[in-house]
């Protein structure tokens, strides 16, 4: 094989892995869209830095909504939570600063291990978490 054959088959070769290349990169753009997204529906802020009362008001929502609260850690700020209602349904809720006056909260489900992509369920804890964050902000010692 001469050093001129050699360079057309590196050229050939690049020429043919140019558009994997592009494919790849387009699916990972995808992907990371795809996880913004579901990163948007997962998240709310809250103007409160009352880190305690927050987390207490996600388990009460989470109670509200029919889970049975597994685990809840004040100093990582999270709550953990299982819905068996003719199906199986875990939630895991984080709560962490974000800025000085805000709360950021993030829920993450799973249905048979699988992340759940639908809002409905995110918005469905959203909706009611927000009623109850601002029924715990009327309330008064």
């Amino acid at each position: 094989m001469t050093l001129k054959a050699a360079g057309l088959g590196l050229f050939c070769w690049c020429i043919c892995a140019i558009p994997a290349c592009q494919s790849s990169k387009g699916q990972f753009l995808l992907a990371d869209a795809s996880a913004v997204k579901l990163r948007s529906v997962q998240t709310r802020a809250f103007d409160t830095t009352d880190k305690i009362t927050t987390l207490r008001t996600v388990m009460a929502t989470l109670q509200d909504l029919g889970f049975v609260i597994d685990s809840a850690d004040d100093v990582i700020g999270t709550v953990s939570a299982t819905k068996l209602e003719r199906y199986v349904l875990r939630m895991t809720v984080s709560v962490r600063p974000r800025g000085t006056t805000q709360l950021l909260v993030r829920a993450s489900a799973q249905y048979n291990l699988q992340p759940v992509e639908d809002p409905q369920p995110y918005q469905q804890f959203f909706d009611a978490l927000g009623k109850a964050m601002f029924l715990a902000a009327q309330q008064v010692d």
